[in-house]
């Protein structure tokens, strides 16, 4: 990951006003005067390529890239289309009718997958996803996210043996004039 590329992520993200602030419920539940709305961003192509670009040489080994709808699922399309594999729709919780599907797309015991992440917080909610597709083969070593807030997803999904490498940090990313 370039110095470069970094920069210009941080440059998009304000050119898109994906940082908000005001007062703000996040989805861990904490309350925060900053909102970083990455899914304004994610509605825009120019954007999901410098992401998918960025990711690429952080997923080097996986055989598939996994991603908790809603967020993370336009992250997971513009990396496997970078690297031309699979991905994964994870579900927030298991679906209540038709097949009852935990997630949307195949996987093989022992593949080596890849999560993605638009923001993490606490990332509470990725670390249940990872546990599920885990429970159904899937080898998780590996998560990345685009901004990581610095309140404690590092270290949650350590906790389960998973490295989380974000692409920008909240420090880094309000720092930035």
């Amino acid at each position: 990951m370039s110095e470069d590329d970094s920069e210009l992520l941080k440059v998009e993200l304000k050119r898109l006003k994906a940082v908000e602030f005001g007062d703000f419920v996040l989805a861990s539940g904490k309350k925060s005067d900053y909102y970083v709305n990455i899914k304004r961003a994610i509605t825009q192509p120019s954007f999901l390529k410098i992401v998918g670009r960025m990711m690429a040489p952080l997923a080097t080994g996986a055989r598939k890239i996994a991603g908790v709808e809603l967020g993370a699922v336009p992250i997971a399309v513009a990396l496997s289309m970078e690297l031309d594999i699979p991905y994964i729709i994870v579900r927030k919780e298991k679906k209540g009718h038709g097949t009852q599907a935990a997630f949307e797309g195949t996987l093989e015991k022992g593949e080596e997958v890849v999560f993605v992440e638009d923001v993490t917080t606490t990332a509470g909610t990725m670390k249940k996803a990872i546990l599920r597709i885990r429970e159904a083969g899937g080898e998780i070593r590996k998560a990345i996210s685009v901004v990581d807030r610095d309140e404690g997803a590092i270290e949650n999904l350590r906790s389960i043996d998973v490295g989380l490498v974000p692409l920008v940090s909240i420090k880094e990313l309000l720092n930035q004039g």
